[in-house]
């Protein structure tokens, strides 16, 4: 029995095919149940299920049907919906504009713009609104870094909220674009490419003034080496703002038509993995068990193990650890699903030089970065030993000979070259 004090919210979705438009498909409550715990609950709208070309929110755990789901975990937020509400970036900017008040699950997926990852919606009305048109574009940059790094000044100098002036700021940035996951300051922009073509809405990543190196300019070199190195990897290029650097990752998400963005339906690895993102989750945190449900629901398994084996090996070679699950995800722009573009990839420089962990399982010997590992349960990727020790072998070579050059001509600078030569620089692997 859910809580009196329970919120809800209507959950709208862009079908397939239908980007100029939501319909209402579910019904979300929050609350609370005998115990005091979080408990979720979801039913879907009846003509929704009536629809022909209705598709389920989450293809696992919220399959089209006439019942009510309800769920205890993630504080009471199915997968499917976490998915949808910002991540930490997107968090602090919605506490700065809630003025300190104490905001619930509900109030996040609410208070997020229309920008968020997938085809997914929120709202209190049973009509769904309109589709958002209108984007912020790559000429605003300047005024979104400077909105961002007021936002990080005023955090770091006081927890009280902001007031006066402070508040239409954080507003504006807040409308800016507040949903995408991730810890770094972002804002979602249109982008005209300079060589001409159709525009694109991209994610637009800002350098902070602390950072130890230009992520901005080291990212963007992460993504063409691994398509370099065979991957599928997000696009991106990286824009001069004064004298600082943004990088803009192309959303692949969403796909520009003459009627608006088509919006492909997104679950993260967490979500697939039914896992949560704390350490009391982390046994659910693995390549080898990713692989295993992402061959049941991808429409074409055997293309996606590999690629998510060559994913997990790459990031191995660039000691990219923060390879969490949210940094993975699936996407479906029609029926069928996908794994989507590699994105967030960032080499870090461990303290230790003998042995480096990924953020996830990769083998017998847990998240140990190491070939043998890698090795060790190659049959649940499709692939024979011979064919992950050619992989291996080939890509490690591909790496340690162009990261640098790549870098360079990504304009990494040579003072941030040394500074991330030592996560490529890995024993793990001979």
């Amino acid at each position: 029995m859910i809580s009196k004090g329970a919120r809800e919210c209507f959950v709208y979705i862009a079908l397939p095919g239908q980007e100029a438009e939501f319909v209402t498909a579910a019904r979300f409550v929050l609350g609370t149940d005998r115990a005091g715990n979080p408990r979720g609950e979801l039913v879907y709208g009846r003509n929704y299920l009536t629809r022909a070309d209705a598709v389920p929110i989450d293809p696992v755990e919220l399959k089209l049907a006439p019942v009510t789901y309800q769920t205890l975990n993630l504080k009471g937020v199915f997968g499917a919906l976490r998915d949808a509400s910002p991540d930490y970036w997107g968090r602090r900017v919605i506490e700065r504009h809630g003025g300190g008040g104490e905001l619930t699950e509900v109030d996040y997926l609410l208070y997020s713009s229309d920008d968020r990852a997938g085809a997914l919606a929120f709202g209190l009305n049973r009509e769904p609104p309109a589709p958002r048109r209108d984007f912020n574009r790559t000429i605003d940059l300047a005024h979104l870094q400077e909105l961002a790094d007021r936002l990080i000044a005023e955090e770091d100098a006081t927890d009280k909220p902001p007031e006066g002036a402070q508040v239409e700021q954080v507003r504006e940035l807040l409308l800016l674009g507040t949903s995408m996951g991730g810890a770094r300051p972002k804002v979602v922009v249109e982008d005209f490419p300079p060589e001409g073509g159709a525009p694109a809405l991209c994610l637009a990543k800002f350098n902070r003034t602390d950072d130890r190196f230009n992520h901005a300019r080291v990212e963007h070199a992460m993504l063409r080496l691994a398509a370099e190195c065979g991957l599928h990897a997000a696009e991106s290029r990286v824009v001069e703002v004064g004298d600082r650097d943004v990088l803009l990752v192309r959303r692949f998400d969403r796909a520009h038509t003459e009627a608006g963005y088509r919006r492909a339906r997104m679950l993260s690895a967490l979500t697939v993995l039914r896992a949560g993102d704390t350490y009391q989750d982390r046994d659910r945190w693995s390549y080898v068990i990713l692989v295993e449900e992402l061959r049941r629901l991808s429409s074409d398994p055997r293309a996606d193990a590999h690629e998510l084996f060559r994913r997990m090996l790459f990031n191995a070679l660039i000691s990219n650890t923060d390879d969490h699950p949210r940094n993975h995800a699936v996407i479906a722009m029609d029926t069928a699903f996908r794994l989507a573009p590699a994105y967030d990839l960032t080499p870090f420089t461990p303290v230790s030089v003998e042995r480096r962990d990924l953020a996830m399982n990769i083998g017998d010997a847990g998240r140990y970065a190491q070939a043998g590992n890698l090795m060790s349960q190659c049959a649940r990727f499709l692939l024979t030993r011979e064919e992950a020790r050619a992989l291996i072998d080939a890509m490690q070579a591909q790496v340690k000979a162009r990261w640098y050059p790549t870098a360079r001509a990504a304009g990494v600078s040579e003072a941030d070259c040394e500074r991330i030569a030592s996560a490529f620089a890995y024993p793990g692997f001979q």
